[in-house]
């Protein structure tokens, strides 16, 4: 991600600012300031207008990358589901995986919508199957592949491993809409018990 310094000195740059980027760093540095804005609580200023100034170029310039704002807020969707899977990953690899693993992923799913509310509802209202179609599927894929394999380890000999799945991540989406929405205060242990009663598997 770009600090602040970088950016100050990216735009101090005027019109050589453009040129400064090798292929695929400005789309980088763009997705990286449209989430600096998401966790500033300023979504409101997603356009590429906002972003280009952000990072020190012509609006122009994003146009490569991205053909239009809805290009960009779905570019910002898929890498919060990136985010997601990745610190899922980690959390399953830390528990050592089965249950524990299984039961991890489910906890850190909700302390994801908690930590980055923004970038999570974004990620979670986003359209994306027909822009995503040829490029095959988003960043979500990870997650969704955590949550088939752990239904595997939690509950063997399910029937439906699919529907199975789709329970466990309605539980805990249902809980982070929850907390998102205030109707729950956050508290670690609390969802812990709460993932635990779907994810904790069976004897």
């Amino acid at each position: 991600m770009i600090d602040e310094g970088n950016s100050v000195n990216i735009k101090s740059e005027g019109a050589k600012a453009a040129g400064a980027y090798h292929h695929g760093d400005l789309r980088a540095a763009v997705i990286a300031a449209g989430l600096k804005r998401l966790e500033a609580g300023d979504d409101g200023e997603l356009g590429l207008r906002a972003l280009a100034r952000d990072v020190g170029v012509s609006a122009t310039a994003l146009y490569r990358h991205f053909p239009d704002k809805e290009a960009l807020l779905d570019a910002l969707a898929d890498e919060g589901l990136r985010r997601l899977g990745a610190r899922q990953a980690q959390a399953w690899l830390k528990a050592g995986g089965g249950r524990n693993g299984f039961k991890a992923t489910g906890t850190t799913y909700v302390r994801f919508a908690h930590d980055e509310p923004a970038l999570f509802r974004l990620s979670f209202t986003r359209q994306m199957s027909a822009r995503h179609a040829n490029v095959g599927g988003d960043g979500g894929e990870v997650a969704y592949n955590l949550l088939r394999a752990g239904v595997g380890e939690a509950l063997p000999g399910v029937e439906n491993p699919d529907r199975a799945a789709l329970h466990a991540w309605a539980l805990v989406h249902g809980l982070a809409m929850l907390i998102l929405d205030r109707r729950l205060e956050w508290d670690e242990a609390m969802v812990d018990e709460v993932v635990g009663l779907t994810f904790g598997g069976i004897d």
